[in-house]
């Protein structure tokens, strides 16, 4: 949280005293409302990059999830696919009843569309290669298992880009945009 306000006008006070009679133009009332934007602007420019990193955060805690279920043991390959392709089918029933929903004619509404657009994106990186914790080894599931949630910790992973044939590819995280 920034707190470019609060320390400002901690100084403003200190050198002054009471903030309450500030006039409009002056420069402490300029300096305050300058801290303020810069405030709101990274506090915006946070919650965009929050929202950015979620879908890898939801994604490792899926499979987080299936370690558990798998006592902590590394995953096969063979599993790690299935699990992929639930990953990616997730979607698919709740695509389903915003279909039947929805009257004959009536064109399809936002919810619907943006549902297509995050489904045959999921499906283009699970052909192109799925970005994913790596989950056979034993030292990488014990990581994995461990794991709070928390951003910063996703770095520790070993990562890799599973393809639909089978291939797998060493990644880095975050990704770069290398597909």
């Amino acid at each position: 949280m920034p707190k470019t306000v609060e320390r400002t006008r901690k100084a403003i006070a200190k050198k002054k005293g009471p903030i309450d009679s500030l006039h409009q133009y002056s420069r402490d009332s300029k300096r305050l409302h300058r801290a303020q934007v810069r405030d709101e602007k990274l506090e915006k420019i946070a919650a965009a990059r929050r929202k950015k990193d979620q879908p890898y955060i939801e994604r490792t805690a899926f499979f987080q999830e299936a370690l558990k279920q798998n006592n902590g043991e590394p995953l096969s390959i063979d599993v790690i696919q299935e699990l992929i392709k639930t990953y990616v089918r997730q979607y698919d029933e709740e695509l389903d009843e915003i279909k039947k929903a929805r009257r004959p004619g009536q064109p399809a509404k936002a919810k619907e569309d943006l549902l297509k657009v995050k489904i045959a994106l999921l499906q283009k990186e699970y052909q192109n290669g799925f970005l994913l914790p790596v989950l056979d080894t034993q030292e990488n599931a014990a990581l994995v298992q461990k794991w709070e949630g928390s951003w910063s910790y996703l770095t520790i992973f070993k990562w890799a880009r599973i393809r639909s044939d089978g291939t797998v590819k060493p990644a880095s995280f975050p990704p770069k945009g290398d597909r």
